[in-house]
């Protein structure tokens, strides 16, 4: 393992690299982060907990930028990242394939973590119960083998699945964070994805645009794509290229299943005729975030055609839980004026 100071080199050099300088929370952070990252491959440490770091705060102060860079500076190879909605994905299939053997749950957690001694578990929040009690065994069985935890979140731990019916159900999991890891609340006014002007590659290389005519495929292209024995309506697929509406992709009884499918066959989306988001039902609203969830971790270049300007579709998406999110991650695009 590299030390502390090694660790928050390699850091400071990813910044230096992407042309900006770490502020004084950032700062603090990395110095947390480098500190439990260097004790993480240690058989005997003189307290043994917390095990891990619990970060949380607004959206765009650079969680998951500083948890990553800090990731990849770790020289081991027994280490493990996983986004929120990969890992349940991927936790269900484990299920499925252990269905038939006892303890298929812990099997399945086994294999989605690996034999690591460093988890980072990205974008962590929790608003459905059932994925609660699985996050609670994740948590359970990460502790119980020794693994140090870094988990990135927009809310402290006591705001976990909020709605007050289901509550209670991840007390266990909250009290797991709480006992086992340090949190660090990161602050501070800026969001950081309102200033980047880097828009060479991946998600931020997008566009949200209101320029009509778009070039769009001739209806003879018009196909299905499939995932998993399900077909589903688009405008085209051309090689690492996906045409789709907002109606198709989130009017559709979609999941996060097939986007994270077609994120990994496809490098570059475009999404036309999307509405004001305030004008779309709840759950089609809740599968568009979820939708840039998944495109902005996979670093998806997208094209968003609209009528509308992008300030105006934000003002409207308010009225879901990670709305403050999706806000956030969409001021990585250029804006194209029609």
């Amino acid at each position: 393992m590299r030390s502390e100071q090694q660790l928050v080199a390699a850091v400071d050099a990813s910044a230096t690299r992407a042309g900006f300088t770490l502020d004084a929370g950032q700062r603090r952070l990395l110095d947390r982060l480098a500190c439990v990252a260097a004790t993480a491959d240690q058989k005997q440490r003189r307290q043994p907990t917390p095990r891990g770091l619990y970060i949380y705060g607004d959206a765009g102060r650079g969680k998951s930028w500083l948890t990553d860079a800090l990731y990849a500076a770790v020289p081991t190879t027994q280490k493990t990242r996983i986004h929120f909605h990969r890992f349940f994905d991927e936790l269900h299939r484990n299920i499925h394939d252990h269905r038939t053997e006892r303890e298929a749950v812990d099997r399945a957690i086994d294999d989605v973590t690996g034999a690591g001694r460093l988890l980072f578990f990205d974008e962590l929040h929790v608003h459905d119960s059932g994925d609660a009690r699985l996050l609670t065994r994740l948590l359970e069985n990460a502790f119980r083998r020794g693994i140090t935890v870094l988990a990135t979140s927009n809310y402290a731990p006591k705001d976990l699945l909020p709605n007050p019916v289901w509550h209670h159900t991840f007390e266990p999991g909250i009290e797991l964070i709480e006992t086992n890891m340090e949190l660090f609340h990161l602050e501070g006014p800026t969001d950081y994805r309102s200033l980047r002007v880097d828009h060479a590659v991946g998600f931020a290389a997008g566009t949200w645009t209101t320029r009509t005519p778009v070039a769009l495929p001739p209806r003879s292209e018009a196909t299905t794509a499939e995932v998993r024995g399900r077909h589903f309506p688009v405008l085209a697929t051309r090689p690492a290229h996906l045409w789709v509406s907002f109606s198709q992709i989130c009017d559709s009884p979609t999941s996060t299943i097939e986007y994270l499918e077609w994120a990994r066959a496809f490098t570059t989306w475009t999404i036309t005729d999307v509405p004001l988001l305030r004008d779309s039902d709840l759950e089609a609203q809740q599968r568009f975030i979820n939708l840039v969830d998944v495109l902005v971790d996979a670093d998806v270049c997208v094209q968003f055609v609209s009528t509308h300007e992008l300030v105006t579709f934000l003002e409207g998406a308010t009225r879901r839980p990670d709305a403050f999110r999706l806000a956030s991650r969409m001021q990585l695009l250029r804006q194209v004026p029609a």
